[in-house]
């Protein structure tokens, strides 16, 4: 078993309050924006504002998106693959999420 030391970052988690703020778009898309600029997350960018303890780069930087089984079926579909050859679903997603960014930065270039 862990040493109680390890526990206490799992114990400080749990008794950390998670809080919403219900803002104008605007107001999130700058925040989204200036983190996205300075490779932090939203929350630690919110941290930096309010000038509390934040990480200075994102621990695990990457992008997420929750698939139904409907839409493994659909991107199958798209790329020509088995529905349950989850990996190569994986793969052929992520070369057009980087097909994307590249595109959107070229474009942002000009």
């Amino acid at each position: 078993m862990e040493n109680k030391q390890d526990w206490s970052k799992e114990e400080q988690a749990v008794k950390a309050v998670q809080m919403a703020f219900d803002l104008s778009n605007d107001i999130q898309r700058a925040f989204r924006v200036s983190a996205a600029m300075q490779d932090m997350t939203t929350a630690d960018m919110v941290r930096k504002v309010l000038q509390l303890p934040y990480r200075k780069g994102r621990a695990r930087p990457r992008l997420t998106v929750t698939l139904k089984d409907e839409d493994f079926e659909l991107l199958a579909g798209k790329y020509g693959l088995d529905p349950q050859d989850r990996a190569a679903i994986r793969q052929r997603v992520a070369e057009e999420l980087q097909g994307f960014a590249r595109h959107y930065l070229t474009e942002s270039d000009q």
